[in-house]
């Protein structure tokens, strides 16, 4: 009996429509999760720039209700716009500390937003146009400018947070010897904290949204939160397109735009390739373009309903990777759930009414959390280049001018006061620049070898002849050449991290035979150093060996010798202490041989790696000194 082959086309599960119940289960949880990081955005910035309780809550309601528009382009899609993944999109916190800048800068209130509004729009439409081209700019955004400028924004509204957490509720002004408000504050991180802490899954990814509820709760016990403003809205309100007015436009506001979507067109690039590994799609360059033109036309839309720039929001990238639930149908109804909420300003006036020092408190874990996650991406940054120390180093320092002293601004000419408004702006801006000035104009390659005022850059590398890259990079691996052959052969080199990689891809792909040949060229653990201070450093940590231990480890490495018939590898400088090297070496003597080679690889592996490392310190001896000193701590 033959089995008849199905022709119902597999759905994927991203594409998978779920039955309506289980659709609003899921949608309704991501709203839940994305509830508190959208809210806050409109508050600290109305609060900042002086609106009413009345225009905040106009202002929460637009907010969620392009929020939703937002979310369903992204999910859903139309023609080349939304890239069809589970991305739920909310407003930034990268436009927080530019928004803030270019309203005041105009006035303040509602006048200024229409100087906000008019740059979100016109930065909408660039980063639409701008969309099948962003590939080709990525390279200008490695991590040490997207690690920066994440970083940057994190600890710029810090401050911004900080004001929050010491305002009186009923006056609405500072008062930072109140205790009272500082316990609110710090109340409200507590719970967050102690909710992270003590519960996983979901419950800790509502941590800031549950933090808020209870602590307006207590403050609302204490007669410290009122719900005046909650009588007198709406129950059912439609949000009105250029509800503040005309937008109007300002070239040095529209370039801070520009450059706070780059930034977010970035964000939103990482966003997209961690949810396509985790939905199992691949992500392709014309992905990419769909996402940012959604992105344009999302930012489009929210200038025009009174909202400001969107990105997909981390906390429900991580949701889908909790719940497993892949289908993007469930992020388009949260997006129908927001536009709801969105006509609900009876609702938003409640969430208006929660008192600042709760809502700092809030803020401060959110804005600390986004620097540490830019401090993560910096710690993918080479800083033995010289280059990189100095981008961040002289970014970061600008950013926090700005930040610490805002009034700089009132100092410069008109035409770069906006670029001083905001420290994440002038950060950023730094940060391109330097990096572009750097690694992209003129002499771009890192000093990877020659001594101080002499260092050998990756230009110069990658015209070498074969004899003079054997020349500078032979000492990297023991006698035989081919390693160092076949690393050439792998040129141009773009970093030096891809000239690291050539050795080790190199040594790893020897055949047998080779690799025999090569750990045989190294010398017996514990015996008279044979290459110069080259090895003399490999074995940093037997240098100052008693003679009983010297000689205890002479016989680990006979017997090792006489097993295998090749010489024990071990790299002292990851292993320094004494004992721990000896009860490595008597741990290796019962393996397979086959095995033992393997392990005697990636050894000789990590001594290239550590004499790659010498000949880049030797090139570049202030930021190895720098650094040098923080890798003795570890």
């Amino acid at each position: 009996m033959s089995v008849k082959p199905t022709t119902r086309k597999r759905v994927h599960p991203v594409d998978e429509v779920l039955p309506v119940p289980k659709l609003a289960a899921y949608g309704f949880q991501h709203v839940v999760a994305f509830y508190a990081g959208a809210v806050l955005v409109p508050i600290i910035i109305g609060s900042a720039i002086g609106l009413t309780n009345e225009q905040l809550i106009h202002l929460i309601n637009a907010d969620l209700f392009t929020c939703g528009i937002a979310s369903i382009i992204q999910s859903v899609g139309f023609w080349k716009i939304g890239v069809r993944l589970p991305l739920l999109q909310g407003v930034t916190f990268a436009g927080v500390s530019p928004v803030i800048a270019i309203a005041m800068a105009n006035g303040g209130g509602t006048e200024g937003l229409l100087y906000v509004y008019g740059a979100v729009i016109v930065a909408g439409l660039v980063t639409f146009f701008m969309a099948p081209y962003f590939s080709k700019l990525l390279r200008f955004f490695p991590p040490v400018v997207t690690g920066t400028v994440i970083t940057i924004i994190g600890v710029a509204l810090l401050p911004v947070a900080v004001n929050d957490a010491v305002t009186n509720p009923a006056t609405h002004e500072q008062d930072p010897t109140n205790g009272r408000w500082m316990a609110y504050a710090i109340g409200t991180l507590l719970i967050i904290v102690l909710i992270q802490r003590f519960f996983k899954g979901f419950m800790a990814t509502i941590a800031v949204l549950l933090g808020l509820v209870i602590g307006s709760a207590v403050a609302f016990v204490l007669g410290d939160m009122n719900f005046d403003g909650t009588s007198e809205a709406s129950w059912v309100g439609f949000t009105q397109p250029f509800l503040f007015g005309v937008p109007k436009f300002s070239v040095i506001a529209i370039i801070s735009m520009i450059v706070v979507m780059l930034i977010i067109a970035v964000e939103t690039t990482g966003s997209v390739y961690a949810t396509g590994e985790i939905v199992g799609k691949r992500i392709k360059k014309d992905d990419i373009a769909a996402t940012l033109r959604a992105d344009g036309v999302a930012t489009v839309i929210g200038g025009t309903f009174n909202s400001f720039p969107y990105t997909a929001f981390s906390e429900n990238v991580g949701l889908v990777r909790l719940t497993g639930v892949r289908s993007r149908w469930v992020v388009a109804t949260a997006g129908g759930i927001m536009i709801l909420l969105g006509l609900l300003p009876k609702t938003a006036a409640v969430v208006a009414s929660i008192p600042p020092p709760v809502l700092g408190g809030a803020a401060l874990a959110l804005f600390a959390t986004v620097a540490v996650v830019g401090i993560q991406t910096l710690s993918k940054v080479d800083f033995t280049d010289h280059r990189n120390l100095i981008i961040v180093a002289t970014s970061l320092g600008l950013a926090m001018l700005v930040t610490i002293q805002p009034t700089v601004s009132e100092g410069v000419p008109d035409w770069l006061a906006m670029l001083f408004g905001s420290g994440i702006v002038l950060g950023a801006v730094s940060a391109i620049v330097l990096n572009v000035l750097f690694f992209h104009i003129g002499n771009r390659g890192q000093a990877v070898a020659g001594g101080p005022g002499k260092g050998i850059t990756l230009d110069q590398v990658n015209e070498m002849s074969s004899e003079d890259f054997a020349a500078t990079f032979g000492g990297l691996v023991q006698g035989t050449p081919w390693v160092v052959e076949r690393a050439y052969q792998q040129r141009p080199f773009a970093d030096a991290h891809g000239l690291r990689e050539a050795f080790q891809e190199a040594l790893l792909a020897g055949t047998t035979e080779e690799q025999i040949e090569l750990i045989n060229s190294y010398p017996d653990l514990g015996s008279e150093d044979a290459t110069g201070t080259l090895n003399a450093a490999d074995h940093v940590g037997l240098s100052n060996l008693e003679e009983d231990e010297h000689d205890n480890i002479v016989q680990l490495a006979a017997e090792y010798r006489e097993h295998f018939g090749f010489p024990l590898v071990i790299c002292a400088r990851e292993t320094e202490r004494y004992d721990r090297v000896l009860a490595n070496g008597w741990s290796r003597v019962e393996n397979a041989p086959s095995a033992e080679r393997s392990f005697a690889m990636i050894e000789i592996a990590k001594i290239a790696n550590y004499r790659f490392d010498d000949l880049v310190a030797d090139a570049n001896p202030i930021a190895a000194a720098r650094f040098g000193r923080i890798n003795d701590f570890r």
